[in-house]
């Protein structure tokens, strides 16, 4: 049977067996005994005397079976919490950690189907890291190339405008070109760090920062913008609140997220930059009463290069939206803060985006 292939059960059955062949040989040996001596005879009550011998016969070899039982669960309790202690190790990072299948039966036989699962997924880690590795590195090279002729289609652009009289139909293609390449530069850019956030290339510069002054950072940068749009760029929250985290990438997820604001916003509408501080999150948010997302739209706007299929009424240049990078951009940062990213919106009404950050002490 493939039960005994392992030795410890064979050992078990065993010492179960012996233990009540023992009891039974004893039993017989007892009355055999009592008949041949004329023991039980002599007792005042017969009967009561052989059940009271019995009784403590059964109990012996019944508390020998207990005790084989329980020596037996508890180590394979002890060998199952040693191999939750190693597969918890792998989960955690030491890939080199494998479960002992030295023996028979189909514990081990489980453990080392555990094992070659690990292999396997070790092996798949190795592998996407590498691919994210090339990707990281022919994306960078990638932008590199193009990094000479875009400088130089700047220069040339910026020729055209000096010549060109103004208001002339060259004159407005000229400015249409310098928009077009504003986007490339930025969309290389941007490829060129999620692939850096990807492969874990990027090196973040934590220290305790301040969220009001990174607030203020964030305003100060939008602010031009949001004037020449007619908008009002507001931010309120507590003071003294510390965010510990890469002060300039953190700036650059919620300058994406502010930028996403007014796009999807028109002239006497409000973007908010706001914070607050619980014993266990630190939360920050951008909410804006613009367009709104479409229902449809909510659970696809952190895919990169995605693109609405429906229209916002408020953008009146279809041309001047974005490339799809932004807010795939500000998840990607804000992950790799140990964070997280939500958003909750309603189609026509403004949206809201939160950055949550769980607390030092909670980690």
């Amino acid at each position: 049977m493939e039960l005994f292939r392992n030795k410890r059960i064979k050992r078990l059955f065993l010492s179960l067996t012996a233990c009540l062949a023992g009891f039974l040989l004893m039993s017989q040996l007892f009355l055999c005994l009592s008949q041949k001596t004329k023991l039980l005879a002599q007792a005042k009550n017969p009967a009561a005397l052989a059940a009271i011998l019995l009784a403590i016969l059964t109990l012996l070899f019944g508390g020998a079976l207990l005790a084989l039982c329980y020596s037996y669960f508890c180590g394979e309790e002890r060998r199952l919490k040693e191999a939750v202690s190693i597969i918890l190790d792998f989960l955690g990072g030491d890939t080199d950690k494998r479960l002992d299948c030295d023996e028979e039966g189909e514990l081990y036989r489980l453990f080392h189907t555990v094992n070659t699962l690990a292999t396997v997924l070790d092996a798949h880690v190795q592998k996407e890291q590498q691919a994210k590795v090339f990707l990281k590195d022919t994306i960078s090279d990638i932008s590199h190339q193009l990094k000479t002729p875009l400088a130089a289609l700047n220069i040339y652009n910026g020729i055209l405008q000096q010549e060109t009289p103004p208001h002339s139909e060259a004159s407005k293609f000229a400015s249409l070109s310098e928009a077009e390449l504003d986007r490339i530069e930025a969309l290389v850019q941007n490829l060129l760090t999620i692939t850096k956030l990807d492969a874990g290339a990027l090196l973040f510069q934590k220290s305790w920062e301040d969220l009001a002054d990174m607030a203020q950072d964030v305003i100060s940068r939008f602010s031009f913008r949001a004037q020449s749009e007619q908008k009002q760029l507001l931010w309120e929250g507590e003071s003294q609140i510390l965010l510990f985290c890469d002060r300039n990438w953190i700036l650059e997820a919620l300058g994406n997220l502010v930028k996403n604001a007014l796009d999807h916003t028109t002239p006497g509408d409000r973007i908010l930059v706001s914070w607050q501080q619980s014993a266990d999150l630190t939360q920050i948010s951008v909410s804006d009463n613009g367009s709104g997302i479409h229902p449809e739209d909510l659970h696809h706007i952190f895919k990169r290069f995605y693109r609405s299929r429906f229209p916002d009424s408020q953008k009146q240049d279809p041309a001047s939206q974005g490339i799809g990078l932004g807010l795939p951009l500000a998840r990607a940062i804000v992950q790799a803060h140990d964070g997280e990213i939500s958003v909750d919106s309603h189609w026509g009404s403004g949206s809201v985006f939160t950055v949550s950050f769980l607390n030092p002490s909670k980690l």
